[in-house]
């Protein structure tokens, strides 16, 4: 599909084309995840996490950059046709070293027996009726709204208040964009290593990661132009999509494995239609009324929101494991009391 960008004529082919490369990237953020996460124990998956969905934001800079490379010394064309050499070369790569076997012989539990039951298969109508999962869905996606707004709107605000050239501007804002990146990486590990001992300390931590982000960014957008207010920012970007490795461990840990790859999808469906499209969109409307700077002021006010789903989830935890125990046992996943929690 990407290739067809670059052969593409006019606007309803290139529409046709970028169409078809989000048809094949929708299986990045539910088989890509589900797969990565299979491989590693429970303790490493808000990391895990974190780390995989910073990809999404390393790539971003990377691609913009030597897609504009590209671009000025050979022709637009060309940025679409070497990025789909590249993506071609990664997929022949992926096939040669990943294989079913392959995951099975790393995966982080061992196959279960056919007479324990835990081989079967779940509706995926479980993805919905798991009140923790629900919260798990909607801390992600609001956590992240302010995020997407960081990484689409930071090039015209560095343009608007501080007076910058639009490349000048685009590279200073690349580096908030790195800092987002990395503070999903960051915050997915202090979430594993806080807690070990107790899973339900991952809701915890993106709470606070939520909280800081809004306190940091709230203030930083309040504040004058000048260092401190680029430190506020920076500190508040790195927390910004902090969360979203705890809340994608939360999702994988209250989920039958039969149905991750579709949980991991509407938990991406999820990010993207609640944070990563309404975030932008939604900034730049009250940028419209009310001017791009008391806009920003206003966007990590969606972090209380993303705090109480959050809170609610953390509370609602413990039956969300007993109705995953009563899954695994092929029992109705009601109320039941005495079962272990799993992966603990």
């Amino acid at each position: 599909a990407t290739l067809l960008c670059a052969v593409a004529a006019d606007y309803p082919q290139m529409l046709g084309a970028r169409f078809l490369v989000g048809v094949g990237e929708a299986a990045y953020g539910s088989v890509g995840i589900a797969v990565v996460l299979s491989v590693f124990a429970p303790r490493m998956h808000a990391a895990l996490s974190g780390a995989f969905m910073a990809g999404g934001s390393f790539g971003s800079v990377l691609g913009v950059a030597f897609g504009g490379v590209i671009a000025v010394h050979f022709g637009w064309r060309w940025s679409f046709a070497l990025m789909a050499v590249f993506g071609l070369v990664l997929a022949a790569l992926f096939r040669a070293a990943v294989s079913e076997e392959t995951l099975a012989r790393y995966a982080a539990d061992p196959a279960p027996s056919p007479e324990s039951g835990a081989g079967l298969r779940v509706p995926v109508s479980t993805l919905f009726t798991n009140p923790a999962v629900l919260c798990a869905y909607a801390g992600s996606a609001l956590q992240i709204f302010t995020a997407a707004v960081l990484l689409s709107w930071m090039p015209s605000f560095f343009g608007r208040y501080y007076d910058l050239a639009p490349d000048r501007a685009g590279a200073i804002a690349s580096v908030f964009v790195l800092l987002v990146g990395a503070g999903m990486v960051g915050c997915g590990m202090i979430t594993d290593r806080v807690s070990r001992t107790d899973m339900a300390r991952k809701w915890t931590t993106a709470i606070v990661f939520c909280a800081i982000a809004m306190t940091c960014l709230a203030i930083g957008f309040a504040v004058g132009h000048g260092p401190l207010q680029l430190l506020l920012i920076g500190v508040g970007a790195f927390f910004s999509g902090g969360s979203s490795g705890p809340a994608a461990a939360m999702v994988a840990n209250l989920t039958h494995p039969s149905v991750q790859a579709s949980a991991f999808g509407t938990l991406t469906l999820a990010n993207s239609l609640l944070g990563l499209a309404l975030g932008p969109f939604v900034v730049g409307v009250l940028a419209d009324h009310l001017g791009l700077a008391n806009a920003l002021r206003l966007a990590p006010l969606t972090y209380l929101l993303a705090i109480a789903a959050l809170a609610l989830g953390k509370r609602a935890y413990p039956a969300g494991l007993r109705r995953l125990a009563a899954l695994d046992s092929g029992a109705s996943p009601g109320p039941s009391k005495g079962l272990a929690a799993p992966h603990e």
